[in-house]
């Protein structure tokens, strides 16, 4: 059974804090990048661009690891382990970068985007909680 996002994640996944995911190299050498994340109660959501390493990392090995700090807390993050069980792309993905630039940045995403946008659905598998 794959537990459902915790709430606590869920909860910082939804504010303006940032993440950094972890993927895996073709040698197995792990890759991270600090990222933008997002949740729908379900998944932990990163948005990228098709051309990317991460990308091309998850394509090949779809395990990862994200870990989300508390922006105002930086002491309390949350991890989740877990699979990028889907990707959605076109102008869901591109919808999305806008909601997350707003979340971040307080205006819609102003840098070109050299490919694709692609948002990565993120199921857990092995979640660690932030400490209250």
């Amino acid at each position: 059974m794959v537990p459902k996002l915790d709430p606590a994640i869920h909860e910082l996944a939804s504010g303006p804090n940032y993440g950094v995911l972890a993927t895996l190299m073709p040698g197995g050498w792990p890759q991270t990048s600090v990222v933008w994340v997002d949740s729908d109660g379900e998944h932990l959501l990163v948005n990228t661009e098709v051309h990317r390493q991460k990308f091309q990392n998850i394509s090949r090995d779809d395990r990862v690891s994200v870990v989300v700090w508390d922006h105002d807390r930086p002491d309390r993050e949350g991890e989740v382990r877990g699979r990028v069980v889907d990707t959605l792309t076109g102008s869901d993905a591109r919808e999305h970068i806008d909601r997350l630039s707003q979340k971040y940045a307080g205006a819609p995403y102003g840098i070109p985007i050299k490919s694709e946008r692609v948002i990565l659905l993120i199921e857990p598998v092995h979640q660690v909680p932030p400490r209250t």
